[in-house]
């Protein structure tokens, strides 16, 4: 098969987690007396936490990141699923024989946290997360980490994403790129940055690889 590894993105991409995020945000803004809505935090979404917290809260950067951490893992449980699908396209994709990883600006702690509990760990065969690299997506080095750990070519991989900083990551690490629908980014967003494909559901997973591999047969 041409398309060898699989990586995701994991929020709003494999996870419906946003919800938390969005619940998460709105409680530290509240606590913090920032203004909800000055400017969509939901926008950042796909950047690491740190840059989140030196945007809209300045010297008090710190202080956004531990009420963050505090309010989302308490609240974890209660709000995180999986899109449906997921773990049966998961489970297709390895019987197949290609190599599965997730790449994502979430934290180690939070992003094993909702690996874990959705059962995502049975699948992936790496994990990078923001502690694993000092560059961040829109930039491919999270990408180009996961690749050189599974041994992988770019033109033999894809990148999965929800939002134009994983289509942009994707890119720049010389993947194959698809942007999924109903995640943070509407479509005409994610069109913009011309991926190789928009998935509306999983199926469409399904007929990009099948396609690319009849066209490298």
């Amino acid at each position: 098969m041409c398309l060898q590894v699989a990586l995701f993105d994991l929020d709003g991409t494999l996870a419906d987690s946003l919800p938390l995020i969005k619940h998460t945000y709105r409680r530290v803004f509240t606590e913090m007396s920032i203004p909800w809505g000055s400017e969509d935090v939901m926008r950042w979404i796909g950047r690491p936490i740190v840059d989140i917290a030196r945007h809209f809260a300045g010297e008090r950067a710190e202080e956004f990141i531990q009420r963050y951490q505090y309010h989302y893992h308490r609240d974890h449980d209660l709000y995180t699923r999986l899109f449906p699908g997921t773990l049966e396209m998961l489970q297709n994709l390895r019987t197949k024989g290609i190599q599965l990883g997730i790449v994502t600006s979430k934290g180690k702690t939070g992003a094993w946290r909702t690996v874990n509990f959705t059962g995502l760990d049975r699948y992936i065969d790496v994990m990078v997360t923001a502690h694993d690299v000092e560059k961040h997506k829109p930039l491919p080095d999270p990408i180009l980490k996961a690749m050189e750990i599974l041994h992988a070519q770019p033109h033999r991989t894809v990148y999965v994403g929800d939002s134009h900083f994983d289509i942009q990551a994707g890119r720049a690490a010389g993947t194959k790129t698809l942007g999924v629908t109903w995640g943070i980014t509407e479509r005409e967003e994610l069109e913009r940055y011309q991926p190789d494909g928009l998935l509306e559901s999983w199926a469409d997973l399904k007929s990009f690889l099948e396609k690319a591999n009849r066209n490298y047969r």
